[in-house]
């Protein structure tokens, strides 16, 4: 795997997840900017060079200048440079329409027990809501491909019991053929939730818990989600970043933190376990507190 990182931020930490999970062999369909794009292309630096993936506004496996800014990762000559095709988002929803696309790689603002997914306004959105972008290829990613692996944070506002508005759909109402009824393809299907501290998957159609990040507790997962999820019959402890990656995701794809230098660093003690650095912080200042009598 590599030499355990000494010192690392939930978001590396959760880019590094999901950059694992990316196969040599598929294609990726991944969201533009971000986590997304930093993932797909730390994987294939890495650990899957044979991956394609084709950005949201239709380039397919372009080598990009790295690094990029995250505001420029499509409709940009560094973004789509040496490309084997420059499509539109019309031609690869089409490709994707008839089975080419394995996996979409999203971000989102909530989602809800059966994997729906809002990034267009929240709140009451016939009456006082707060409107963000919309889901731009996000919906057609997550309705068409086979699988959807979805990177949000951990917070109670984000994981939902039912989404303000359905900007992309999961399994809808959590019914069986639910998305078939809907006209979807059959077969597709969420696939991964992916925070800083943990991953989910489903099981009959609904989240479920599968492991924790070692710096946190089921408990502390479950006290950052508006509903239960299920929980698996052995939760996984993930691995941590290792320098390696590490060193590509700062040196090469994000010089200027721009993607990653977000959520609270993480620390990895002497005795091999992790703690978030204002924690270590707090327990140091403790032990040189003279106690009172």
């Amino acid at each position: 795997m590599g030499t355990p990182a000494a010192y690392f931020n939930e978001r590396e930490h959760q880019i590094c997840l999901v950059a694992r999970m990316i196969e040599n062999a598929r294609t990726y369909w991944v969201a533009g900017g971000g986590s997304p794009m930093a993932a797909i292309l730390l994987a294939k630096k890495l650990s899957a060079p044979e991956a394609v993936y084709v950005t949201e506004d239709g380039v397919v496996n372009p080598e990009p200048m790295l690094p990029l800014d995250p505001l420029m990762t499509m409709v940009s000559s560094r973004a789509s440079y040496r490309a084997l095709q420059w499509g539109t988002m019309n031609s690869i929803g089409f490709q994707a329409q008839i089975g080419l696309m394995d996996v979409g790689i999203l971000n989102t603002l909530q989602v809800d027990p059966y994997g729906n997914i809002n990034s267009t306004a929240t709140g009451d959105y016939d009456g006082e809501h707060r409107r963000f972008g919309g889901p731009g290829g996000a919906d057609s990613i997550a309705s068409l491909c086979w699988k959807t692996i979805l990177m949000t944070d951990q917070q109670k506002r984000k994981f939902v019991p039912r989404v303000d508005f359905i900007s992309s759909p999961g399994y809808l109402d959590g019914t069986e053929g639910a998305r078939e009824r809907a006209g979807l393809p059959r077969g597709t299907d969420p696939w991964r939730v992916v925070t800083p501290w943990a991953p989910f998957d489903y099981e009959d159609r609904y989240m479920r818990l599968a492991g924790v990040s070692p710096f946190v507790t089921v408990e502390q997962v479950l006290a950052e989600m508006s509903f239960e999820p299920k929980m698996a019959k052995e939760i996984e402890t993930l691995e941590t970043p290792t320098e390696e990656e590490l060193a590509v995701l700062r040196s090469e794809l994000d010089q200027r933190g721009q993607i990653t230098d977000v959520g609270k660093p993480i620390i990895r003690l002497d005795d091999g376990t992790y703690q978030f650095v204002e924690e270590e912080q707090a327990e140091a200042k403790e032990k040189e507190t003279p106690s009172s009598w």
